[in-house]
């Protein structure tokens, strides 16, 4: 039997078949289209897994489900999307639209969440039972697998850990909460402080990385910099990690996991994010010596986690 998982972002439409192993056969993608109706974009969808189905060679029978991870706010039982504000789907009935076209099972899940259901199932946590996933990019992502289930918590929106506060009056957040964790560890915020930096001190390496441009900037410029020797990136890189250490050590006293994994852009610094951030960690996490301690790890799946993580659902559920 195959899943098929399809990865429902804001830019394109991901999809692919997938096997036992969590590998994935054959996949393809097409432009979103985002200002589009929901119906349209549901219908490409529908035709996208139709094709594949076709060109693998596959039928209805070889098929154990079909899964979809799309940020925003779901009704899983039912397969409705309630709420997704990159594509402006109110109250869109995916699973009705989709078994009109093909008769197997339909998953509905966050797109953070696929993220932890593929490393889980196939990725940095395989073979633990307890896991959470953190994904760094627009925003902060985070699913919480507990006894090999994942989380969702009594109306199906646990695990929305970007929205812990760890400074009060903080930073704006677009939850409409100030000094959330995501308002200062997202892709975004790093951006943001790394161009207030440069702001303020002109002779700062940032300047020649971005060619004199602050809106070149990106997540990377200021390890960039601090890999330099530039005493502005240094700041910055450090008070960035300081930060994630304090958020990422509230999320072992909360749920001790076996392991947390770190994915999107700015995992890819690897030991440059990972070294540091466990030595700030040191001394803020409870819990009695000579007791097991979360691992701190990269995410394995990267692009692919979309996919997998939603042709996997079932397998968490």
């Amino acid at each position: 039997m195959y899943y098929i998982g399809i990865d429902l972002g804001g830019t394109n439409i991901a999809a692919g078949i997938v096997d036992d192993e969590g590998k994935i056969v054959k996949k393809a993608s097409v432009k979103t289209g985002r200002t589009r109706k929901p119906d349209e974009i549901v219908e490409d969808m529908c035709r996208l897994v139709l094709d594949l189905m076709k060109d693998f060679g596959l039928t209805e029978k070889d098929i154990y489900s079909i899964g979809i991870g799309s940020p925003g706010s779901h009704d899983r039982e039912n397969g409705i999307i309630l709420y997704n504000n990159n594509l402006n789907f109110k109250n869109v009935n995916i699973k009705e639209a989709f078994q009109k076209y093909i008769n197997v099972p339909i998953y509905l899940e966050n797109d953070a969440n696929c993220a932890a259901i593929a490393e889980s199932v196939a990725g940095a946590a395989k073979g633990y039972e307890h896991s959470v996933t953190i994904t760094i990019g627009t925003g902060i992502g985070g699913g919480v697998v507990i006894n090999n289930k994942l989380f969702t918590g009594t109306n199906g929106q646990g695990g929305e850990l970007g929205h812990t506060v760890i400074i009060i009056g903080g930073e704006d957040c677009t939850c409409g909460r100030k000094g959330c964790w995501e308002a200062y560890s997202a892709a975004t915020a790093l951006i943001r402080d790394t161009r207030r930096a440069a702001e303020k001190n002109p002779d700062s390496k940032i300047h020649e990385l971005c060619g004199g441009n602050l809106d070149n900037i990106d997540a990377k410029t200021a390890f960039d910099a601090a890999r330099l020797g530039d005493k502005t990136g240094i700041e910055i890189i450090d008070n960035y990690i300081s930060i994630f250490a304090e958020a990422l050590a509230n999320m072992i006293n909360i749920f001790q996991p076996d392991v947390i994994v770190i994915g999107g852009g700015v995992s890819k610094e690897g030991d440059n994010l990972l070294i540091p951030l466990r030595e700030k960690m040191r001394g803020k996490t409870y819990g009695n010596e000579g007791l097991p301690t979360t691992h701190i790890v990269v995410a394995q799946m990267g692009n692919d986690a979309g996919i997998v993580g939603a042709a996997f659902i079932p397998k968490l559920n």
